[in-house]
């Protein structure tokens, strides 16, 4: 039973330490939100409790259950979630929210495929990429129909629309194929060729053009298309280094929007300071480096790929919404793992550092 339980404790402790400030941090940026809209300050935090639960189970099941199990389930697993990502798109069935439509309604609480789709696609790429090792070279057997297989899961994206999980599944894509040992110019050439189609997609739709634009200066348009991000970087200069202590933000109340979820890190931020920030930032870092260490002790392929994979995933998450609420990237709604407000992504989160911490075992 002790070595069932063997796995990767520094990996575990960041993770534990993540879910106990998100779970704090949901209750100080969302009671007086829900408050207001449903007349009960704890109703974001008790959701997010059952999450982080049923999230925990996942986590358990999924570290106890071989390797051998998720290579078997990979294509089956990649076949049901693009079924649902095309189900959501059918009116009646998906449900649409701030002009996307990428929810189903499921009893007690909405599903975002989305989420499942990011572990499915490192499944697949796991799986593909290990069965192919020695084709891998080779655009025709190693490289295309990786790229076929992730461009229908981008355009079922795309439609929903949901632009910033397509680019965090593009550039997972590579970056596997990268790591697999794939031609750098094979890589190169494709990603070329798909510039054109990333330059029409953002300059096509005018609320992501207007995005990009206002990320170059977001001050001139302070109070529309750039007043997420001015009021995120407000909160990050009014906490200084020790921050104004926890609860006591002034730009969650009603001045940044999606505080409990896409500028979550702003509100660290702001009530635990620049110190606060860094220990967040300290924590991926143990996730990621624990990760990459996993992945260089691991041998056999399948393995490898998907500890790299699942790494990857998560560190691209974090990096991400950090650069947003920051202002280095253009705004996009991205969640902040284990911390911020969603039940589909934290459940999904979860089994991914389930799955890493079940790698670990008696490897490091």
């Amino acid at each position: 039973m002790r070595e069932g339980f063997a796995v990767d404790k520094w990996l575990l402790l960041a993770v534990a330490g993540l879910l106990a400030l998100g779970v704090t941090m949901v209750l100080s940026t969302s009671y007086l939100y829900s408050q207001e809209r449903f007349t009960d300050g704890t109703y974001f935090f008790r959701k997010q409790l059952i999450a982080i639960g049923a999230g925990s189970v996942a986590l358990v099941i999924c570290s106890l259950l071989p390797s051998a199990l998720y290579r078997r389930l990979s294509y089956p697993l990649l076949g049901m979630t693009l079924l649902v990502l095309i189900l959501v798109l059918i009116p009646g069935i998906g449900v649409a929210r701030g002009g996307a439509r990428r929810w189903l309604m499921l009893p007690g609480f909405a599903f975002q495929p989305a989420e499942m789709a990011k572990l499915a696609i490192v499944l697949y790429l796991a799986h593909s990429m290990a069965r192919k090792a020695e084709k891998l070279k080779t655009f025709a057997l190693g490289v295309l129909p990786h790229l076929i297989v992730a461009a229908v899961f981008l355009a079922a994206l795309l439609l929903e629309p949901d632009f910033g999980t397509a680019l965090i599944l593009a550039a997972l894509l590579y970056l596997m194929l990268f790591i697999g040992g794939v031609r750098l110019s094979h890589l190169l050439a494709t990603g070329l060729l798909a510039l054109p189609l990333l330059l029409y997609v953002m300059l096509t739709a005018e609320y992501r053009l207007r995005r990009l634009l206002t990320f170059m200066d977001p001050w001139r348009e302070a109070s529309s298309s750039g007043f997420q991000v001015v009021q995120s970087l407000i909160a990050f200069g009014s906490g200084q280094l020790w921050g104004r202590g926890l609860g006591e933000s002034r730009q969650k109340l009603f001045y940044l929007p999606e505080a409990h979820t896409d500028f979550v890190f702003s509100v660290v931020g702001e009530e635990l300071g620049m110190l606060g920030a860094l220990a967040v930032l300290a924590l991926f870092a143990i996730i990621i480096a624990r990760g990459l260490r996993l992945t260089s002790k691991i041998e056999e392929p399948f393995e490898q790929y998907l500890a790299f994979g699942l790494t990857v995933l998560l560190g691209l998450q974090a990096l991400i919404h950090m650069g947003v609420v920051m202002g280095l990237m253009p705004t996009k709604g991205l969640v902040l793992p284990f911390i911020s407000y969603g039940g589909s992504a934290m459940v999904i989160n979860l089994m991914e550092a389930g799955i890493l911490l079940g790698l670990s075992r008696r490897r490091l």
